[in-house]
């Protein structure tokens, strides 16, 4: 039977259509940063679906009806409500996006010489954590580096290496195991309910709190019904619940599944933690029941945490995914295996075998993505790897994927053959790509503030 989209257009934004040499201008102007380019100028934008999806005629009606007032707002009361239908966790809060929820926790975890162990920390996770001192050790399953493997959950956490550190002399040192569902940093993998029950039971045993970074909580929830026998059967909703009873504390960006412009929240099941973290948010994000969110944001949260788990929508953001997948596939472009549905990896490292390493070919592909067709993605090598004083590469990230972030509910089936035949143009000459080196280079949070220039190898 044909595949149906579960929704239609009812507002829509024009896209800005730019010439080559308007693009080539412009990458020369953002210092080959795709961070730095103006959204004005940018054609298909998947630079991150996080705050880019597109709201619902129910979110605005419910917003029109936002209660504003400081305390103990209607608003709040519906937002905490929705969220309780899948947390089980006794105290939420809310704050106004994850990288605040997780500032405001970790500060309560953590201290100097610290380690925070998990599956892969993010970039914004990792800063946290290095912020204060700590160490962030990332410990994912060994099948992620296969990247033509369809293993279905690549995403788990290496519970032998993290029972490793824990027996050894670091182990009095772990203060948090943060457990990222999916995994965004590893190519946006999801991670097994048998995964959450192991990692749980270690935690528990060495009485380390298990903290779920949970943006694309619903996602997981899909692929756990969609690709472990077990749960077959089981709603989105049903597998959700379960997957929060293993987290001593959650924190989640609901810019993603939230189906929300901002917002995120920490739950915990302890008092001390709960008390410490209200402090922090009421000090630094807002009043307790609204954390530096309008009601206008709560009310679309409300909605959206309903419509975000809605079978219907689920399988079509797994069926726009594997669509684009197999676009590139027909054009001769490796991505990593399986799709998950957030985003599509491509692997530059295929695609450019010109460029070694130390030529970043991942960021060389996103520039080149810009420069042919204006549409902004993301690579992580710029992320993931190390480098000297001198802006040399000195430790190669594990892997060269290039993030094409799938806004939700914004494009359709033309943006992804848009997309497909730009790579496919690519894919023809890649020697025609030039490799990068940096030439500013920030110590902290490099791939969002750093400045680049195109060499020929």
């Amino acid at each position: 039977m044909p595949h149906l989209r579960p929704f239609v257009s009812a507002v829509v934004r024009p896209i800005p259509i730019t010439t080559r040499e308007q693009r080539i201008a412009e990458l020369d102007r953002a210092g080959h940063n795709p961070f730095n380019i103006r959204g004005e100028m940018v054609s298909i934008d998947l630079l991150s679906d996080s705050g880019t999806g597109a709201v619902s005629t129910d979110q605005q009606a419910w917003a029109q009806r936002a209660d504003e007032r400081y305390a103990g707002a209607e608003s709040w009361f519906r937002f905490r409500d929705a969220l309780r239908e899948i947390v089980p966790h006794e105290h939420v809060l809310p704050v106004h996006q994850g990288r605040a929820a997780e500032r405001v926790l970790f500060s309560a975890l953590l201290e100097p010489g610290a380690i925070s162990l998990s599956n892969m920390h993010f970039d914004t996770t990792r800063a946290n954590v290095e912020r204060l001192g700590a160490e962030a050790l990332d410990l994912p399953n060994p099948q992620l580096l296969d990247m033509r493997s369809d293993a279905p959950f690549k995403g788990d956490i290496n519970v032998e290496a993290v029972k490793a550190v824990l027996d050894g002399p670091d182990g009095p040192r772990v203060k948090q195991i943060v457990v990222t569902i999916t995994n965004n940093g590893g190519g946006g993998q999801p991670v097994s309910m048998d995964n959450l029950a192991e990692i749980s039971a270690v935690a528990r045993e060495h009485r380390v709190p298990l903290i779920l970074d949970a943006a694309r909580f619903a996602e997981n929830a899909w692929l756990i019904t969609q690709r472990d026998p077990a749960y077959r059967g089981w709603s989105p909703l049903e597998v959700a619940r379960r997957v929060f009873e293993f987290g001593d504390a959650v924190v989640a960006s609901l810019k993603k599944d939230g189906l929300s412009h901002e917002g995120a929240f920490i739950a915990v099941h302890d008092q001390d933690l709960a008390d410490h973290c209200e402090v922090d948010i009421i000090a630094t994000e807002g009043f307790r029941t609204y954390g530096g969110l309008t009601g206008h944001t709560l009310e679309h949260l409300a909605q959206g945490l309903q419509e975000v788990l809605d079978p219907h929508y689920l399988a079509d953001r797994e069926h726009e995914a594997a669509y684009l997948a197999d676009r590139l596939h027909a054009a001769g472009v490796e991505t990593l295996q399986p799709t998950g549905l957030h985003a599509v990896y491509v692997n530059a490292t295929p695609l450019l075998p010109h460029l070694q390493p130390k030529h970043l070919p991942d960021h060389a592909l996103t520039c080149a993505l810009y420069r042919e067709g204006g549409v902004r993605a993301a690579g992580g090598g710029l992320f993931l790897g190390t480098f000297d004083e001198n802006n040399e590469l000195v430790t190669p990230p594990p892997f060269e994927l290039v993030r094409l972030a799938l806004p939700r509910r914004v494009y359709d089936h033309s943006h992804m053959e848009y997309l497909a035949e730009v790579l496919g143009e690519i894919a023809k000459n890649p020697e025609r790509v030039p490799g990068y080196r940096l030439t500013h280079n920030p110590a902290l949070l490099r791939h969002f503030r750093c400045r680049t220039e195109p060499i020929m190898p």
